[in-house]
């Protein structure tokens, strides 16, 4: 009997032995599948541009944005004319009553696209967060807070100005004169073979192509906008990001990732939708939704009211990773230090226990509830941007914006 035993107890340990063989077998093996992508994805080949020669509109909105525009934003960008062509572009930018220097720093720049006889639209407004405060409380885009109080909402806010960056698109299309694609840019630090690589996101073929961007590394930065090939919020911060599988494995292969959802620093758009009749705008959620603790992002609205989007596709593209200084740029440059094996192997199992829960189905099921009762009490109460949909409520203030 003792012998029998000890063979059992010799037994159990060499199968354990062999599982934990196995299990390291796997992991190194998948480590080192995703490093020899990221090793093809640094030293790959520049992509070829497009052999048509796009035109392309670049809008930008800035607010106290003086700092990142100095020391690296408009260097960027007149880089990035001299690539596609002074010839081949319309820059429009829209700066909303900036606190700092914001409007010094985009005179110089209107002076420098001056030089290089770049078409343009500089708007310097001089209306500041606290004037739209003390504005009287009219139409769209204010809400009863429970304080009593009638407050302005910060999306709505976001998309009118978005939109007032739009505006010469129509015109010159009016025209006559049209553009194969917008680019927006947020106050990020890029370079322009970022943006080149951005356009040319799964060849050049998508309802909307975005890219990573990240304030404190390794963390991404726009967790508003960015769903999943399912609709679904990303489950960490941190790479592989997603729970839908589909998404996943083409971050995991550095491959353009189909999201339903993306805006994260840079964003390329096809022309067209814009200047449709009813052209594509954007807009916050209706203020009797946004009564029940709910707000969606004006940036991520946008992709599900666009009928590019199921057409040709939203993508994000993991080559393209912006940074919103300098530093968390560099943190994120070449892919291994975005990458490490230590960081690869965290991320894969991070991962996996994560899709094990039920955190992200009891947050939905909670935005569920609350638009259920909202279409409920009318059939024409109706959001097709459901996706976009989350628990919070969001205002704006003097210095900037404020959950309440």
């Amino acid at each position: 009997m003792p012998i029998l035993s000890a063979s059992r107890r010799v037994l159990r340990y060499r199968i354990a032995r062999a599982l934990l063989i196995i299990f390291a077998i796997w992991n190194l093996a998948e480590i080192h599948l995703i490093q020899h992508r990221i090793h093809e994805a640094d030293h790959a080949i520049p992509r070829h541009r497009p052999q048509k020669q796009e035109r392309i509109y670049i809008a930008s909105i800035n607010w106290n944005n003086e700092l990142v525009l100095r020391s690296h934003w408009i260097k960027a960008l007149t880089q990035l004319v001299m690539r596609l062509g002074p010839e081949n572009v319309f820059i429009s930018i829209y700066e909303s009553g900036s606190y700092d220097n914001t409007k010094g720093a985009l005179r110089e720049l209107d002076w420098e696209l001056e030089r290089m006889r770049v078409p343009r639209n500089i708007t310097l407004s001089p209306v500041t967060h606290e004037d739209e405060l003390a504005a009287p409380a009219r139409g769209e885009g204010w809400i009863h807070t429970s304080n009593g109080k009638k407050q302005l909402r910060r999306v709505p806010y976001l998309a009118r100005i978005r939109n007032l960056s739009l505006l010469p698109l129509r015109d010159l299309a009016r025209q006559g004169i049209t553009f194969d694609k917008v680019l927006f840019l947020n106050d990020v630090v890029f370079t322009p073979n970022d943006v080149l690589e951005l356009l040319y996101t799964n060849n050049g073929e998508y309802g909307a192509a975005c890219s990573l961007d990240f304030s404190k590394p390794p963390n991404y930065y726009d967790t508003f906008a960015l769903r999943d090939s399912e609709g679904h919020e990303p489950i960490m911060q941190t790479w592989p990001y997603f729970s839908s599988a589909v998404s996943r494995h083409a971050v995991k292969k550095l491959s353009p990732v189909p999201v339903t959802s993306c805006w994260n620093g840079m964003v390329a758009m096809p022309a067209s939708p814009f200047i449709d009749s009813p052209p594509l705008r954007f807009r916050g959620i209706p203020d009797s939704l946004a009564s029940y603790h709910l707000e969606g992002s004006e940036c991520c609205l946008i992709h599900t009211d666009n009928p590019l989007s199921v057409e040709m596709g939203v993508y994000l593209n993991p080559l393209v990773r912006v940074g919103y200084s300098g530093a968390a740029y560099t943190a994120m440059h070449p892919v291994m230090n975005w990458l490490s094996a230590k960081a690869i192997l965290q991320g894969l199992w991070v991962n996996r226990l994560r899709r094990l829960g039920v955190t992200s189905w009891l947050k939905e099921e909670v935005v569920r509830r609350r638009l259920n009762a909202w279409r409920a009490l009318s059939t024409r109460n109706e959001e097709r941007g459901e996706i976009c949909i989350i628990n919070e409520m969001q205002i704006l203030h003097r210095y900037g914006w404020a959950h309440v």
